[in-house]
């Protein structure tokens, strides 16, 4: 059965204008994106993975096309729309549970007592595994954790869309495979829409339904959209010898070390 498309992108453009004129960063982006799926961009460098994502979270607005959200064009930040950054963003005079707390009262508050937003907050932190650390300050845990919390605020606000600009990308290796496996384990139990910047080859595999390669920029566009038919739930060490994993890797890494590097040459 087909899933309901909760995120259209058409014709979407963006430029921006510096000093030496008009810089074109996006042209013509169509995309769409189904409730329920993983969708990862990635790309070289300056290839507006991180723009097109801005776009999706209404921080900027494009200069042609349109882009519409479950039904609504979108013209600014919603809270259907949750965003983590590779910078967790926590605010360092709030606990680990008040962090969290504060964005569920933004989106929750006038409807709902004080004791289900407590409730909320602390069923997002267990949910990534941090109930242990509710009364900690950011700066008293590690850059993993800080992740988490990042992960359980937005979580906490139940989006329809996650929207991810290379999360785990100032993670040691270890750390970050955790959180891939955090984040896979999340993303069975919540069935939430995830749109995630990486530039992570086995990263984006791993997690993603379809992957979209951009081409390199200036004017950069979608080049190729790869998908992913792995089975859920993926278990990375029964993948890494897994024939449709392999080549789903190879594709990825001939599109953008030959295709684009020889465009780019």
């Amino acid at each position: 059965m087909s899933r309901k498309t909760i995120v259209k992108v058409e014709g979407a453009g963006m430029s921006f204008d510096t000093k030496k004129g008009k810089f074109v960063a996006l042209r013509n982006i169509d995309l769409n994106i189904a409730e329920g799926e993983f969708v990862s961009l990635i790309g070289h460098s300056g290839c507006g993975k991180s723009t097109l994502l801005n776009l999706i979270a209404g921080l900027t607005l494009p200069t042609s096309g349109s882009l519409i959200c479950d039904g609504r064009e979108i013209a600014g930040p919603g809270p259907e729309r949750a965003v983590v950054f590779q910078n967790h963003s926590l605010l360092p005079w709030l606990t680990c549970f008040e962090n969290v707390l504060l964005a569920v009262e933004r989106v929750f508050g006038k409807k709902e007592g004080r004791g289900k937003l407590k409730a909320r907050a602390e069923a997002a932190l267990d949910m990534v595994h941090m109930s242990h650390a509710l009364q900690k300050y950011p700066h008293e845990i590690s850059g993993g954790m800080k992740q988490r919390v990042g992960i359980a605020r937005a979580f906490a606000m139940e989006p329809k869309i996650l929207l991810m600009d290379e999360p785990f990308g100032a993670l040691d290796a270890l750390t970050r495979a955790s959180l891939q496996d955090e984040l896979n384990g999340v993303m069975e139990k919540t069935g939430a829409t995830v749109v995630m910047v990486t530039h992570d080859v086995d990263e984006a595999v791993l997690l993603s339904d379809r992957i979209v390669m951009m081409t390199n920029g200036p004017a950069a566009t979608i080049g190729e959209i790869l998908d992913v038919k792995l089975a859920r739930p993926r278990d990375r060490l029964a993948l890494a010898h897994d024939r449709d994993f392999v080549d789903c890797r190879a594709a990825l890494l001939e599109f953008l070390y030959q295709k684009q590097v020889k465009k780019a040459a």
